[in-house]
């Protein structure tokens, strides 16, 4: 090998020594606001002849000619010294920019930004009710989605903080028994630093304890198929509810003899074939962290004869009444006369008086009918008016016993008397 040969060789060492010396990789974290303008540099500064190509998420960027953009530069365009311009940033043109820049008889330069489009969810966050097989105890979950960057969340109860967290738009918190009581609220509170202290944004939860409502009181007759029902809409974490019966509340299963039915928060339990033996209590059965409430349900079992027998009763009763009253209508009809017309001459008959009224013009005849005593000194007329009394039944009967033992002359004088004088 010559000198020349060796010459080449160092010299092609040491240019790919510089080049790999020269070849750099930066990256740079930039925060923007949406509607905002914003330049990507790709090439060092002061390089002006270089070629450029970049990429989003993984994804090359395209940029049509200058002359084919529409509108002139349009929202994403390249600049001359290769830098991207982006103007104005929306949401999505949040992600990792990768720009690999070449300049002739140079090395190559890559840049790596990370883009991040700041902004706050306009609404608050989601409390919600984690899926838990221990009634124990009861998962909560607050999620805030979409805040960029990534808020801060944080439990509280009581007054104090229970659980936080920074950089997560999720957060989980796990209370147990003996950490809540009836009515007790929990929060969650969002923080952000573009939202200010007295914007806050949370969501909150209230726990509750169980309480089903049904129908206390069920009859069913013996060899039918009788449903109890029982509804718990009130809790807060959702109870675990359980059919029960007796009073030791033995468990009731599934089966052909008792089937379950209905979807939370309504449950049912059916009886199929109902005896004298399914006749007692039964217990729907709620319970969460917070405690236990029971709905008592007590069965009566009829025998189904009782039931005909019942039937047959009130068809009688419902014709006996029916006979009566037409009995009573009838005897009303037939003595009609004798009720519209009691009143009147009754009342009459007791009084035992006539009132006789005596036209004008007739007057005469009656003067002269009527017998005159003689002239008193004043030279009037006077009349002699008899007023008799009309005896009732029983006075005659003992006026006629009377006229029997009275000897004949007190009859007569009693004739010759009259009873009153009235003097006109």
């Amino acid at each position: 090998m010559n000198a020349a040969t060796v010459v080449a060789l160092l010299h092609l060492c040491f240019t790919a020594t510089a080049a790999v010396s020269r070849e750099k990789s930066s990256q740079m974290e930039i925060k923007v606001e949406p509607g905002d303008t914003v330049q990507l540099q790709c090439c060092p500064s002061g390089v002006t002849q270089a070629s450029v190509a970049w990429s989003k998420n993984g994804a090359e960027i395209t940029f049509p000619p200058p002359q084919q953009q529409s509108p002139p530069g349009g929202r994403l365009s390249l600049r001359q010294e290769g830098s991207l311009s982006i103007s104005p940033v929306t949401p999505e043109d949040a992600g990792i920019y990768l720009c690999n820049c070449t300049v002739p008889r140079e090395s190559s330069s890559q840049t790596r930004l990370l883009l991040q489009v700041e902004r706050v969810p306009v609404t608050h966050p989601d409390c919600a009710l984690v899926p838990s097989s221990d009634p124990t105890q009861a998962i909560f979950n607050c999620s805030w989605l979409g805040a960029v960057p990534l808020p801060t969340l944080s439990w509280s109860g009581k007054g104090s903080v229970l659980v936080t967290a920074n950089m997560t738009d999720s957060l989980l918190l796990t209370l147990n028994a003996s950490q809540v009581s009836h009515g007790e609220t929990v929060t969650c509170t969002a923080r952000h630093e573009l939202l200010s202290p007295s914007d806050g944004r949370f969501c909150s939860l209230t726990l509750k304890l169980p309480y089903p409502e049904g129908t206390p009181l069920v009859s069913a007759l013996e060899g039918s198929n009788i449903s109890l029902t029982c509804s718990e809409t009130s809790s807060f974490p959702i109870a675990s509810t359980s059919w029960r019966k007796g009073l030791q509340q033995d468990l009731i299963r599934p089966g052909s003899k008792y089937v379950f039915s209905g979807t939370n928060p309504n449950f049912q339990l059916t009886i199929v074939n109902v005896s004298k033996e399914d006749e007692g209590i039964y217990f729907c059965r709620s319970e969460n962290l917070l405690g236990v409430r029971e709905l008592e349900i007590s069965l009566t079992v009829k025998a189904a004869s009782s039931a005909y027998t019942g039937a047959i009763i009130g068809v009688f009763l419902a014709v006996l009444i029916l006979g009566s009253v037409g009995i009573v209508a009838k005897m009303v009809y037939l003595n009609r006369h004798r009720i519209c017309l009691d009143g009147g001459f009754t009342q009459m008959e007791e009084n035992g008086d006539v009132l006789s009224l005596v036209e004008s013009d007739e007057e005469q005849f009656y003067r002269d009918a009527v017998p005159q005593l003689p002239p008193i000194s004043n030279d009037r007329q006077t009349t002699l008016v008899q007023i008799h009394s009309i005896p009732s039944s029983d006075q005659d009967d003992a006026e006629k016993n009377e006229a029997t033992t009275q000897l004949p002359e007190d009859t007569e004088e009693a004739a010759e008397e009259p009873e009153d004088l009235v003097v006109f």
